[in-house]
């Protein structure tokens, strides 16, 4: 039931490299987690059945099914698991589209230990709460309404997955206005990161 946190939860790790799995799969371990690794997000759901995981760690890039294909695939089975996703510099825009589609986070390589073990603890948090509440949604658009109108433009770029270069050419800025744009936004929307930034902003019904 909500606000319930299973007392050892499973993690279920999926990435194409054994090298990645196995090292996700200690860090895990080690800090109290229990994992389940699998070499491709097909090798998952062929052992999940309609179980729901406590939270699923996955690669965004594949092959066979990616992360965000998984994430559809999960959708429409019923099975509303938390999923964070780990992206590659170069694979922003396919993380965002994924957060559109369901993914609670995303963390960019090459990524700290702590930063891994504090989304999965909010992950596991903010799915133990159940859905989103309308007051924060309320939240969300108050902080998207004390943006300034340029600061606005910035957000919609980065919210459809565009970088800092071919948002400054669009708006006819700089890149560092557009960098400092974007520094004003984080602060004004209490974002820490970028998947931060995308979850406030999508909760807010940009």
């Amino acid at each position: 039931m909500p606000g319930d946190l299973p007392a050892k939860p499973v993690i279920d790790i999926i990435d194409d490299d054994p090298a990645m799995r196995d090292s996700l799969a200690f860090l895990l371990d080690v800090r109290g987690f229990t994992t389940r690794v699998h070499e491709s997000a097909v090798a998952f759901l062929g052992v999940v059945g309609r179980e729901r995981p406590d939270c699923i760690v996955t690669d965004i890039r594949m092959p066979g099914l990616n992360g965000l294909e998984l994430v559809k695939r999960l959708k429409g089975d019923g099975i509303d698991s938390p999923v964070i996703v780990i992206t590659g510099h170069g694979d922003v825009a396919l993380a965002v589209e994924a957060m559109k589609a369901g993914v609670v986070d995303f963390i960019e390589k090459p990524f700290s230990d702590d930063i891994l073990i504090g989304a999965i603890k909010s992950a596991l948090e903010r799915s133990s709460q159940g859905p989103a509440t309308d007051k924060a949604q309320q939240e969300a658009q108050a902080r998207l309404a004390a943006l300034s109108g340029r600061e606005r433009d910035v957000l919609v770029g980065l919210v459809a997955g565009k970088i800092n270069k071919v948002i400054a050419h669009e708006l006819n800025i700089s890149p560092r206005t557009d960098e400092v744009y974007r520094a004003n936004l984080m602060s004004k929307m209490e974002a820490k990161s970028m998947s931060d930034l995308m979850r406030i902003a999508l909760a807010a019904g940009l």
